[in-house]
């Protein structure tokens, strides 16, 4: 467990965790000059069965970023208010920082209670009370100590050692991250960088990746929670030796992250959920600029209110455009301060880490975002599929929220999804959308068929923008062969058609077919017409003889065996076996293109456009000026090698 101190300058918050610990967390020399707290300062302590890790944060109004990045990472807090004060605005603005990032365990000691009597404790503690109510931390103890007299230390910690049995072992799950609060280099072992492990765990000699520099590095030591270890998981403080190129204390800084190298995608835009403070004078509305503070990351940002502007108390979507992208993860909690460093504004949760430049405030999107605000893996999964566009990246969604393959697999079943491989892809489809999408392929290829008869299908690229989901073309494509396996449509190159389907002439186009026949049989079938020479001497439409053949072509009656020069499919069959003839009247099987012209009797041109087409069926190779049949290929020389030549 990780215990974070908050509270006002000198209301003994240092002080307080010496008495717990026994250690002095105020380490610069500075520090021990002015007799405050400038820096985190970090202690550990056995309270209970397992080690408890101690944050101290400043209290003065000047280093309330600093107090941000230690309470960004802890389990329990800790409000300290001095008996002889009282509640301060420091109290206040810890207070309202540790609600904004979600903290619900902690309590509140009351310290220095002897310089006050009974009186003054007990109205101190109804104030208290008072503030707490609206917050997380509502049902906090209160208790009162000092540190100087040890008057409610032991109840103090008997209280931490119970929160920490209560708290218990983080789980390991999900990928690595820690969050950087310091680097430094240490004598004969190198960088060493320390942060919070927000998930995940970490073993020496894993690789990992800076982010969102994305220097990449391996761990060489580990130390968990002050003591030395082979492994650091979720919940502890760990102080990880890492090695590298590049890697050195210069490389590093506080509000970078270590994390496991599958979810290093840094991000520069946001959508989010903001929550702005009810002290607030005005609200939070176009283009409003702040300061950004998450985990130990510090940056300006600018805010686009998606539904209104968010009024001060209220609670709305927008996005964060930063000037410099972060390392983050979905649902993290972020803090909102003004530019000048003077007060804090509000704070919240971030939702979509890939945020769009346009239609981000439409119906749908909000809807998205609604669906991504879900806490649990699987809950959100399954309400993004619901909403538009009823598709959702398993690769992307898994890595902004630091899945690991196991748990993205239990989301994956628990939503009773769809998942679909292509290539580098892997989408999800809820089962009823995936139902629906093969529905719909059946409805709008029936009636592209009884519009289009004479047509073998629909443009595969046509359909995929016409159906709804709309899926990229490698997911698309995989979707269509899953349908072909079970017969519900026919793939044929770059068209779609129901099984059924069969190009057929209409009577006009037969007895169009019927005239161009006798001159593509018979003594002339090794050179026939062209289509324009068929135009002129029909006196037809070279373009309505364009089509019948083309048509035919796909009947398989006819190939094309160069542009308009179509040959009957018995006459192609013919010339592949004068090919096999003369191949095996040579010595080697090669034969030049002379041998082949002469056999049929059609001009070298002709010939040599002959044999360019069985080159690129690969029936025949060609070396230099010679060609050599391709007895691998000949088998393969069927209707459906036909349909390519189109």
């Amino acid at each position: 467990m990780i215990v974070g101190t908050a509270g006002h300058i000198d209301h003994g918050k240092t002080t307080l965790v010496k008495a717990l610990t026994g250690v002095d967390t105020d380490r610069l020399k500075e520090e021990k000059a002015r007799g405050i707290t400038i820096d985190l300062g970090f202690a550990y302590v056995r309270l209970a069965e397992t080690v408890t890790g101690f944050i101290d944060v400043p209290g003065h109004e000047r280093f309330i970023h600093t107090m941000v990045v230690g309470a960004g990472g802890i389990d329990f807090a800790l409000l300290v208010v001095a008996a002889d004060d009282g509640i301060m605005p420091q109290t206040r603005e810890h207070l309202a920082i540790l609600d904004l990032l979600g903290l619900r365990r902690g309590l509140v000691a009351i310290t220095k209670s002897d310089l006050a009597d009974a009186a003054r404790l007990e109205a101190l503690r109804l104030e208290i009370h008072a503030l707490l109510a609206p917050t997380g931390l509502a049902a906090a103890d209160i208790l009162t100590v000092s540190a100087a007299t040890g008057a409610g230390m032991d109840d103090l910690k008997a209280r931490l050692a119970a929160a920490e049995r209560e708290i218990g072992a983080a789980r390991a799950s999900g990928r690595f991250r820690l969050a950087v609060d310091r680097c430094f280099t240490l004598s004969g072992a190198g960088t060493v960088v320390t942060g919070t492990v927000l998930s995940g765990s970490v073993a020496v000699g894993d690789q990992v990746a800076i982010s969102p520099s994305g220097l990449p590095a391996r761990v060489r030591s580990i130390h968990a929670q002050n003591e030395k270890a082979e492994r650091g998981i979720a919940g502890q403080r760990c102080a990880l030796n890492l090695v590298g190129d590049g890697i050195s204390k210069e490389a590093i800084a506080r509000g970078d992250m270590v994390i496991d190298p599958a979810l290093h995608a840094p991000a520069a835009r946001i959508d989010a959920e903001l929550s702005v403070l009810a002290s607030e004078s005005k609200s939070v509305g176009e283009w409003f600029s702040a300061r950004l503070h998450h985990g130990g990351a510090e940056t300006d940002v600018r805010i686009v209110p998606l539904e209104h502007p968010v009024p001060p108390g209220g609670r709305a979507k927008v996005q964060l455009v930063l000037d410099r992208p972060i390392a983050a993860a979905a649902l993290d909690r972020f803090i909102l301060r003004d530019v000048s460093a003077q007060r804090t504004i509000g704070g919240g949760r971030f939702l979509d880490l890939r945020a769009p430049l346009r239609k981000r405030r439409t119906t749908e999107r909000l809807a998205l975002l609604d669906a991504m605000a879900r806490p649990e893996a699987a809950d959100a999964l399954r309400a993004m599929l619901d909403v538009p566009p009823f598709v959702v990246d398993l690769i992307v969604f898994g890595r902004d929220r630091a899945l690991s393959e196991e748990e993205l697999a239990n989301a994956i079943s628990a939503s009773n999804a769809e998942s679909i491989r292509a290539g580098g892809e892997r989408l999800a489809l809820s089962r009823r959308q995936r139902a629906a999408l093969c529905e719909t392929f059946h409805e709008m290829l029936s009636a592209f068929h009884a519009e289009n008869p004479d047509l073998q299908g629909m443009g595969r690229e046509r359909l995929r923008l016409q159906v709804t989901p709309r899926l990229p073309a490698a997911a698309f494509l995989a979707a269509l062969k899953a349908e072909q396996v079970v017969g519900h449509l026919a793939l044929e190159g770059a068209f779609v058609r129901l099984p059924g389907h069969v190009v057929k002439l209409s009577s006009q186009e037969e007895a169009l077919f019927a005239r161009l026949l006798p001159h593509l049989e018979g003594e002339g079938r090794f050179r026939p017409p062209r289509v324009r020479d068929f135009a002129d001497m029909l006196g037809q439409d070279e373009r309505a003889i364009r089509r019948v053949l083309k048509l035919c072509a796909r009947l398989g009656r006819v190939d094309e065996l160069r542009h308009d020069h179509f040959f009957m499919r018995e006459t192609t069959a013919e010339m592949v076996e004068i090919i096999r003839d003369v191949a095996a009247g040579t010595e080697k099987g090669e034969f030049a293109a002379g041998l082949f012209r002469d056999r049929v009797n059609n001009g070298r041109k002709v010939a040599i456009e002959i044999l360019e087409f069985f080159d690129r069926q690969g029936v025949t190779l060609r070396r230099g000026d010679v060609r050599r049949l391709n007895p691998h290929r000949l088998d393969l020389f069927d209707e459906d090698i036909s349909r390519k030549s189109v």
